[in-house]
């Protein structure tokens, strides 16, 4: 892990998520899964900014200075901003003065804070944000998981934190991300709908909306994987079912053919409509 002074204050416009991406506060991770974009960038080690008033600074004047049409998809009335996206934040989170972020977020009037992860920090119960941070917990099914998400909380415990970290004062939504198309994905999806619907206590239903991410792979970590030998590299390379895409750095990636993503996405939503219709999709891709 290395201590930096983070220099760009670039806050950009995300749209789905959340409306804007922060300026990082931590770059890399040290999870290891095999699908991930950050892995391409930063293979390894851990990058902390150690100017977190700096950032909140910038985030601060962001909020104050543009105009965003409510309500959307990411909030009925907060500009929302994606705290974590080059990182973990609630593995990472005791390298972070995390308790100054959540609580610039908590006290401001325009600003919310929102973050994915794979990991239940149950340190982060201490704190109330009063709805102003929202975690998003990452769900797919654990037999994926197993493979693709080493040392991560298993799948039941995240499905079991959203009750807690809802009474404990957070705005708690889930991220099937990514989706996997492979044989039986379809009953995979089936029964992990089933254990949320099961997880998540009938009065907090109403609130955990979903966002869903169908995998983008990238050629040079399908290389990486295999020379590191990882596994799953059967689950996410899979050129019968899938498409070239050049990325907006040049890089080939893989994403599931138009003709068939379209089919994919309406079978994944008719399914989550089957079981938990309660769980609102923002938006899917």
């Amino acid at each position: 892990m290395k201590i930096v002074n983070r220099k760009s204050m670039l806050i950009r416009e995300s749209g789905r998520s959340t409306d804007f991406i922060s300026p990082s506060f931590g770059h890399g991770c040290l999870f290891n899964c095999t699908y991930c974009y950050m892995k391409r960038h930063k293979p390894k080690g851990l990058d902390i900014a150690k100017n977190t008033g700096e950032i909140l600074t910038a985030i601060n004047n962001h909020s104050c200075f543009t105009v965003v049409d409510k309500p959307n998809q990411t909030h009925e009335s907060l500009i929302t901003y994606d705290i974590s996206c080059n990182e973990d934040f609630a593995l990472h989170l005791k390298y972070h003065n995390w308790q100054q972020i959540f609580k610039y977020f908590k006290t401001s009037d325009k600003a919310m804070g929102s973050f994915a992860t794979k990991y239940v920090n149950r340190d982060l119960l201490t704190y109330n944000p009063e709805k102003r941070i929202r975690i998003r917990f990452s769900l797919m099914p654990q037999v994926y998981a197993d493979q693709l998400e080493p040392n991560t909380s298993v799948i039941s415990e995240r499905m079991a934190a959203i009750n807690d970290f809802i009474e404990a004062g957070y705005d708690v939504h889930v991220n099937f991300s990514p989706v996997i198309v492979t044989d039986g994905w379809l009953e995979q999806y089936r029964e992990l709908f089933k254990q949320l619907d099961k997880a998540v206590k009938d009065e907090h239903k109403p609130h955990v909306k979903a966002e869903v991410i169908f995998l983008t792979h990238n050629t040079l970590k399908h290389h990486q994987n295999l020379e590191d030998k990882l596994p799953g590299e059967d689950l996410l390379w899979r050129p019968d079912i899938q498409e070239d895409k050049i990325s907006q750095y040049g890089g080939v990636n893989l994403r599931y053919k138009a003709s068939l993503k379209s089919k994919y996405i309406q079978e994944f939503v008719d399914l989550h409509d089957e079981i938990i219709k309660w769980n609102t999709i923002r938006y899917i891709f």
